[in-house]
């Protein structure tokens, strides 16, 4: 059951949904929303109606700017000064389960970048916005190296592009899915648990998605 409470950061109030599963928690994963968008988008919902049940805690972070009804997202400093406070707390109430942290859009590339220095073992990375529209010459790229276990999912209509796949990164690519993975959040979320599955993250054993393909329609970059 979805439990909000209200952290304070040094950017001001962020709010925490949390919803756990039934027993004890494989896995916390906390996720980020998009720039303009907040916790209740379709694939980060679709993520969390997935991950629960298969003994994933799943927190869904609204960033303070947000909190204060503000659509224009903050600058990327105070995103990730407020990220860090979050789950600094969440690390005092959650100690035990693997940290993953993730979200869509925004949400990804400040998970990505504040990765290390949250202890994560791992990277959740919807519709990861490559580079600002027509501007692939603005490549965020960089962000991505983590060298942590990344996973990426992004639609290949997506107009801030598709990322490439490194050592340590896999890329997903949804057919007929934009930047907002309206499409088919439930085949979205079915990929990222698959994923985690197959890392020991979550409970099940993940789907035979065949030798190049990402299950659920989605083609593997290698």
């Amino acid at each position: 059951m979805r439990h909000r409470v209200q952290v304070e950061t040094p950017r001001g109030p962020a709010w925490l949904d949390s919803d756990p599963p039934a027993g004890p928690a494989t896995s916390l994963l906390v996720l980020g929303h998009g720039a303009g968008g907040g916790v209740d988008a379709p694939d980060l919902v679709a993520l969390r109606d997935a991950a629960v049940p298969a003994g994933v805690l799943v927190v869904r972070v609204t960033q303070p700017y947000r909190v204060a009804g503000r659509r224009a997202p903050a600058p990327a400093g105070h995103l990730d000064e407020a990220w860090r406070a979050v789950l600094a707390e969440l690390r005092r109430l959650h100690p035990t389960p693997t940290l993953l942290v993730g979200g869509r859009s925004s949400g990804a590339r400040v998970a990505c970048r504040t990765a290390h220095a949250v202890g994560a073992s791992g990277v959740v990375a919807l519709a990861f916005p490559l580079h600002p529209p027509g501007r692939p010459e603005r490549s965020r790229a960089a962000e991505l190296d983590t060298g942590l276990p990344t996973l990426v999912v992004n639609g290949d209509q997506d107009p801030f592009g598709v990322p490439e796949a490194g050592p340590s990164v896999r890329v997903v690519v949804r057919p007929g899915e934009r930047h907002d993975l309206r499409a088919d959040p439930t085949g979205t979320a079915a990929v990222v648990v698959d994923w985690l599955r197959a890392r020991g993250w979550a409970h099940g054993r993940p789907g035979p998605p065949g030798p190049d393909r990402g299950g659920n329609g989605s083609v593997v970059r290698p």
